[in-house]
């Protein structure tokens, strides 16, 4: 049994590297690779998994990891500081998607608690997937990449919430099968979590912080601290009537106000990923293959409906709110999606007997289909934003004020020679020294964070999308004769050159690259002159080792 056992780990292992070999080619997250494996070896497809305990242990401990990991980054600081937009942006569009998407499975036939756990479920977007697209497309410090990591939390809060309170019905069913009173529920789901409160509170000013301290004089140690943390209160957090996934979040709660928490955090994330894998391969080894074909049409219609819906009501409540149309939509596409959590709640619904195979069969189809598709959308935001702009009109007011007030906090923009577009660390050095060398030259980011740091340096920079034509135009570019522009994304590039010409700019446009590719594609466009920061600075340093040696060789 454990030579079988261990033969076809090996062998899940080899064919989950190569399937993710193939899903990251197309730029898709590995996670759709370790479902359609788990479909293919499972009893739908090949039936070449036999060893289902082990497997379902190493996923239980998956999920484990995976809400501890998300708890972990919680801290109390974080919480404190969630915008109001982010707020209103994350319950309005939770209870959007939790009304329509009931009614609309109750409309496909389905039943009050399957409808129940299905439309939670579709209200959750996977903040995994989100923030390392954002972070590939360096748009996570951007105003639409604060605004989505805020109402992502509002989600991962959520998630927590609805766990605990689904984990609440288990066992308050009559006779007939049929939940107990509201007020039951709500009793006992209040009583427990007043005692969880307590117990963390307790744990976490008095108990903790000195046994992580001492953990952590050795990181190995911190490592297994934190798994066997997480675990244990997973498994105390279905004992007390809550959900494992629910005790594994509060574990890892418990520890976010710590200092150690980004060490543990980092380490954790191979453990988790890897532990994740046999998550979804148990998942799609428990699916068959007349379940899901019987799944399909209303799969389609609740995947359009996340694919379109959602992200409506983030630019509807965005634009209330006083933001621009692409501000709401780049943010928007965020949650065009479900995610791993969507799976791992319904999954808990079987355990806990709500809901059967059909409910988790359904929301892996949609969570197959939304991830598929909103990744590309992501990856493609800009084009797809210019094609839709003209029919995203009625999601922004005539006067967007909140953008509007951010981009005038410095005051009017005035005349300038040239406007450097893009303010990180190789833009803001290159502005600066600009300055320094007597160029009368602004600013332009849209990162708020950066924007008031060097606002309070008392520098000439102005916050705003370079990417809208409409932002654009309230900009001196009669004056400037030179637009410089350190976008690291060719699409950005590509946007901004477009909006130039859309405000008729005539001066030279200058473009910073990080590879030769970037440099064609901007000087095929008709950018004049190109600056690569990495060639221009070896070229610069080997000259100046070079006179240096020469020097020395000279003196001796």
């Amino acid at each position: 049994m454990h030579a079988s056992a261990f033969t076809e780990f090996a062998a899940l292992l080899l064919i989950c590297a190569l399937a993710g070999a193939v899903f990251v080619r197309l730029r898709q997250p590995v996670l759709i690779a370790y479902i359609v494996v788990g479909i293919a070896v499972g009893p739908a497809g090949f039936g070449l998994v036999t060893a289902h305990d082990q497997i379902d242990l190493l996923a239980q401990v998956g999920v484990a990891v995976l809400l501890f990991a998300v708890g972990l980054k919680l801290d109390l600081h974080h919480i404190r500081h969630i915008g109001p937009v982010a707020l209103a942006t994350g319950l309005g569009q939770l209870a959007f998607t939790i009304v329509i998407g009931f009614a609309l499975i109750l409309a496909l036939g389905k039943g009050v608690m399957e409808a129940l756990y299905v439309a939670v479920a579709l209200t959750f977007s996977s903040t995994i997937i989100i923030v390392k697209l954002l972070s590939d497309k360096r748009e996570l410090d951007s105003l639409h990449g604060r605004i989505a990591v805020g109402f992502l939390i509002v989600q991962d809060l959520a998630v927590v919430i609805a766990m605990m309170a689904m984990s609440a019905l288990r066992g308050t069913a009559d006779a007939g099968g049929e939940p107990a009173g509201l007020l039951a529920v709500l009793l006992s789901l209040g009583w427990r979590l007043a005692v969880a409160a307590v117990a963390m509170f307790v744990l976490m000013r008095w108990v903790l912080p000195a046994l992580v301290a001492a953990m952590a004089r050795s990181q190995e140690l911190l490592l297994v601290f934190a798994v066997a943390w997480g675990v244990a209160l997973a498994a105390l957090g279905e004992w007390a009537g809550f959900s494992k996934e629910a005790g594994a979040f509060l574990a890892g709660f418990s520890l976010a106000s710590t200092p150690y928490r980004e060490a543990m955090s980092a380490r954790l994330t191979g453990i988790r990923d890897f532990l994740l894998l046999f998550f979804f391969i148990d998942l799609g080894a428990k699916l068959e293959l007349s379940t899901l074909g019987a799944e399909v049409v209303p799969a389609i219609v609740l995947s359009l409906f996340v694919l379109i819906g959602n992200p409506l009501i983030v630019m509807a409540i965005m634009g209330f709110m006083g933001y621009r149309r692409r501000t709401g939509f780049l943010a928007g596409l965020t949650v065009a999606q479900i995610s791993e959590f969507s799976i791992v709640f319904v999954a808990m619904g079987i355990t806990l007997g709500h809901v059967g195979v059909q409910a988790l069969s359904l929301t892996t189809l949609v969570g197959l289909v939304t991830i598929t598709v909103s990744t590309y959308m992501i990856l493609y935001a800009q084009p797809l934003y210019e094609r839709l702009a003209p029919w995203l009109r009625p999601f922004e007011r005539k006067r967007p004020f909140r953008e509007l007030a951010a981009e005038g906090q410095s005051g009017s923009s005035g005349g300038a020679q040239a406007i450097v577009f893009g303010l990180g660390r190789y833009g803001s050095r290159l502005f600066e020294q600009l300055r320094a060398d007597g160029v009368d030259v602004i600013g332009v980011d849209f990162d708020p964070e950066a924007v008031r740091e060097l606002q309070r340096r008392g520098l000439p920079v102005l916050f705003g999308d370079g990417e809208d034509p409409d932002f654009l135009e309230t900009l001196p570019l009669r004056q400037a004769r030179w637009v410089i522009t350190t976008f690291p994304q060719w699409e950005s590039n590509r946007a901004l050159l477009h909006a130039l010409s859309a405000v008729h700019y005539r001066g030279q446009v200058v473009g910073a690259v990080r590879d030769a590719a970037h440099g064609r594609a901007l000087t095929e466009a008709g950018v004049g002159r190109v600056l690569n920061p990495f060639d221009d600075a070896a070229d610069h340093a080997a000259a100046h080792l070079a006179r240096a040696i020469r020097e020395q060789e000279s003196l001796s």
